[in-house]
């Protein structure tokens, strides 16, 4: 069986040695093994743990719930059905943050435009005096939204 470091398992996640120290500290890594001496050392099989981790830290999930989810998932099969709760309310929360980070940048390239538009006019008066109808259809709802209308 294959074993690594945590800076070699670092290295093979794309994240600082830290953060698995970190994550172990947190109780996130019950199943990670230590040597004779207490050093952590990682299996193969740990990886795919590791990058759920990752997965569920970068949607913002809280690290407490993914401690919960980690033990629940320690605990095997009686714990299917709040695991994958867990996950479908942490896929909604994903949801509506795309939908933010969406209506985000159409409001950037609104913007884009705008001053695109400006720059070629050498004024910013053109582009923020057009009326609805001479703005591309695209922008229209974004300029009601920041103009509260």
């Amino acid at each position: 069986m294959m074993y690594y470091t945590v800076g070699e398992m670092a290295k093979r996640l794309g994240v600082a040695p830290s953060t698995l120290r970190y994550y172990d500290q947190e109780g996130l890594l019950p199943f990670v093994e230590r040597s004779e001496g207490g050093i952590r050392v990682f299996k193969e099989s740990d990886y795919e743990w590791l990058q759920v981790i990752s997965c569920l830290k970068k949607t913002g999930m809280q690290l407490r719930d993914i401690k919960t989810f980690i033990e629940m998932a320690m605990q095997g099969d009686q714990t299917i059905e709040p695991r994958l709760a867990l996950i479908t309310k942490q896929k909604e929360s994903v949801k509506a943050q795309i939908a933010e980070l969406e209506e985000t940048l159409r409001t950037l390239e609104f913007k884009e435009w705008y001053y695109n538009t400006a720059k070629e006019n050498g004024t910013t008066s053109v582009p923020r005096n057009m009326t609805l109808d001479e703005l591309p259809e695209e922008f229209r709802e974004v300029r009601l939204n920041l103009r509260g209308e």
